[in-house]
């Protein structure tokens, strides 16, 4: 299995001021936390997803990867607003596992995702072979439906499924109306089926409501783009381990063909992100 989505940090709260205070994720989670949680969850490899929007967190990831032969790629942070986002973009495109970008554009206005100091940086994106990772709400699929279309020869993959209004017992009829609207794009390369527990309300999360999202993700956008991610160590909030989310996936995966459940759980992570 390939994650295809976690992230690490040497925490503080000054750097992370969105991670909750005494949380399990106000610690450091560093490489040797990483190799400890994949080994025991069987994780032959994954995708570091940057957690703050400064370019020196991108060029730090990638000397976590030059450590690793764990880490696969690199999914960084630039100023894709920036005039001069294009000499970010020279110099970091030329690490091999440097291969993809994320703004986290969950925290933006609506405005912000058709911005055209934003799309000129995203335009350069495709002549690096590099791939776009859309982090947004549910709520915000309407408006990314414009950016996707906007920029059609932009690899996009979609985070954490669009983090659905999630609720146990039922799947937000919003949510599957623009995801299946969302899947007619040609250049949605993958989407991530991770970061789904906690999106949930406290209390206990319905095993056959995650199911549920699994399955109607996987009817949408098919078994050659729905890809597996951990969404680790966010997702500590409300599970107990990398593990343990990673045996979920697996249980999920059980009913399918083996050629369904490897292109899941390998083959479509390596291919979205070019690897």
């Amino acid at each position: 299995m390939l994650d295809s989505h976690h992230h690490l940090w040497s925490y503080s709260a000054k750097e992370y001021p969105w991670i909750p205070a005494h949380s399990p994720l106000a610690q450091d989670q560093l490489l040797p936390h990483l190799h400890t949680a994949v080994t025991e969850a069987g994780i032959d490899g994954t995708v570091v997803v940057q957690a703050r929007q400064i370019i020196r967190e991108s060029d730090w990831l990638l000397s976590l990867a030059d450590e690793s032969t764990v880490i696969k790629a690199v999914v960084g942070w630039v100023p894709l607003i920036d005039k001069d986002v294009r000499k970010d973009l020279d110099r970091l495109a030329a690490h091999p596992k440097f291969r993809a970008v994320r703004h986290v554009l969950q925290e933006e206005p609506d405005d912000y995702f058709l911005f055209d100091d934003f799309h000129r940086g995203l335009a350069l994106l495709p002549g690096f072979d590099l791939r776009y990772d859309l982090l947004l709400f549910q709520r915000q699929l309407p408006v990314a439906m414009k950016l996707v279309d906007r920029q059609p020869k932009l690899g996009i993959i979609i985070d954490h499924i669009a983090k659905p209004e999630a609720k146990n017992g039922r799947i937000d009829s919003s949510w599957k109306r623009d995801m299946q609207e969302l899947a007619k794009r040609d250049n949605i390369l993958g989407v991530k089926f991770s970061g789904l527990v906690t999106e949930f309300p406290e209390g206990d999360i319905d095993p056959h409501t995650i199911r549920a999202y699994f399955e109607e993700s996987l009817r949408i956008f098919g078994p050659d783009k729905l890809m597996f991610g951990t969404d680790w160590p966010v997702c500590l909030l409300r599970i107990d381990s990398y593990q343990a989310w990673a045996d979920t996936v697996r249980d999920l995966l059980a009913p399918l063909t083996p050629d369904e459940q490897t292109s899941i759980a390998t083959t479509n992570c390596r291919k979205a992100y070019g690897f």
